[in-house]
């Protein structure tokens, strides 16, 4: 795409609740992109759920504030198909002057993790499992979305239900449309168990471009929701008496040969499959934060809703945490699926791909797979709330083998001041915060 016959552009980097931060830049700036010619304040990456500053951060009153210089990240620029005059966006990653890395950049810290792999010779494949719910935020109270071909609201789930597709079919076609444009591979789409809930899978690819992808395709969804007279929402609990949303991942290790190493040619799966698991177990309860990082999420991460709690794993077992999924040995992989729809992917990818990482590099051994259902099984159990999991986080020793000190520092910064302004509104009134913002 030749961005210099655009009269504008857009450049955008990803800030730790996963917002997009960056510019409107006009066409003539398409030559200028590698160069560090656009600058921002480091610390615009950490800004609060509302976009404000962080109170006492180092970012801003050790440094004064400094800048830093966004490069193109090497996904390449995509089209924006929600807005009305074409201006493509160009995903950036933040670096300081002298082109090092700015360890308080998301996506910098998953690559962090895959170079982890690399180092091994191997590739991380990787795809997610979005959910989300259409709604109506046009009053004072959040209500359900309006089928398109009657105006009345929603009243009941319609689980795998063609017909409720057919009633967004016009929204529903022109996300397709969009994916394809922006090389977003889009696969099955479903109604799910939420009133106005679907599911998009995306297809199996290089972990970074499926973090990459991720991080778009919110943007895309809410962004059409819009045109089509709607809102979609990724807040883990829209409705408190109806299903949350949640994102799963799924991911396996190819090594230089192309080859699968979670693949034993049978159903059990690799020993190095397994000692993935024991990280991915041992590190879930220092990781709540990551999985439910607002208010809204632990309404999610309750018993019985639908949601693991446990730190438990299974073969084909849709209740607990890690999943182990049937099929093809040359396909086995990891379903990672405890966190909700509200996450930063980057840091997502990072928690879970880290924790796998460093299960192999120590030889961890998991415990026993579960049996039966595991929402009634006493396991150990993710932060119960979010002071919890802000405060598990910071001290947790298996998370600092994957995110760097000044990524914990800021995280739990951000998330404390957040906890603290969050804690001033109520609960009823949360989803005016969180509608656009995860």
């Amino acid at each position: 795409m030749d961005l210099s016959k655009f009269q504008t552009f857009r450049v955008a980097a990803c800030d730790l609740n996963g917002r997009m931060r960056g510019k409107r830049v006009p066409g003539d700036y398409a030559a200028k992109l590698d160069r560090g010619t656009i600058r921002m304040p480091l610390s615009v990456l950490n800004v609060d759920i509302f976009g404000a500053d962080i109170e006492n951060s180092p970012l801003v009153f050790e440094t004064g504030d400094a800048d830093g210089i966004l490069l193109p990240s090497g996904r390449g620029p995509m089209p924006v198909p929600w807005l009305a005059v074409d201006q493509p966006l160009v995903p950036m990653v933040m670096h300081h002057d002298d082109g090092a890395p700015f360890e308080g950049d998301p996506r910098h810290a998953l690559v962090s993790v895959l170079d982890r792999f690399a180092a091994r010779g191997w590739q991380v494949m990787a795809a997610t499992e979005l959910e989300f719910t259409l709604v109506d935020d046009s009053e004072d109270t959040l209500k359900t979305v309006r089928d398109p071909r009657n105006g009345r609201r929603l009243t009941s789930p319609g689980i795998l239900s063609l017909s409720q597709m057919d009633a967004f079919d016009p929204f529903l076609s022109a996300l397709y449309q969009g994916c394809q444009d922006m090389g977003i591979p889009a696969q099955t789409a479903t109604t799910e168990a939420g009133i106005g809930q679907f599911e998009i899978t995306l297809n199996h690819q290089d972990a970074l471009r499926a973090a990459d992808d991720t991080w778009a395709f919110k943007t895309l969804i809410k962004g059409l929701a819009r045109q089509h007279g709607f809102a979609a929402s990724f807040m883990a609990k829209p409705f408190e008496d109806d299903a949350g949303n949640g994102m799963h991942l799924h991911f396996s290790v190819l090594d230089s040969d192309g080859k699968n190493i979670f693949d034993d040619g049978g159903e059990a799966g690799t020993d190095l499959m397994r000692t993935a698991v024991a990280g991915c177990v041992a590190a879930m309860p220092g990781s709540t934060l990551i999985f439910a990082p607002h208010a809204n999420s632990y309404t999610r991460l309750v018993p019985g809703a639908h949601a693991p709690t446990g730190a438990g794993w299974a073969y084909e077992n849709r209740t607990v945490a890690i999943r182990i999924p049937g099929g093809p040995p040359a396909a086995r992989r990891i379903e990672h699926r405890v966190a909700g729809g509200d996450i930063n992917p980057y840091l997502t990818f990072t928690a879970i791909l880290g924790a796998a990482i460093t299960g192999i590099d120590d030889d961890m051994a998991p415990p026993a797979p579960l049996t039966g259902n595991a929402y009634e099984q006493e396991l150990p159990q993710l932060a119960a709330d979010w002071q919890t999991a802000i405060d598990r986080f910071e001290t947790d020793p298996l998370i600092t083998r994957f995110f760097s000190p000044m990524m914990i520092r800021n995280l739990v910064m951000t998330k404390r001041q957040e906890l603290r302004l969050m804690s001033a509104i109520p609960q009823t009134e949360h989803w005016k915060t969180y509608l656009e913002t995860v």
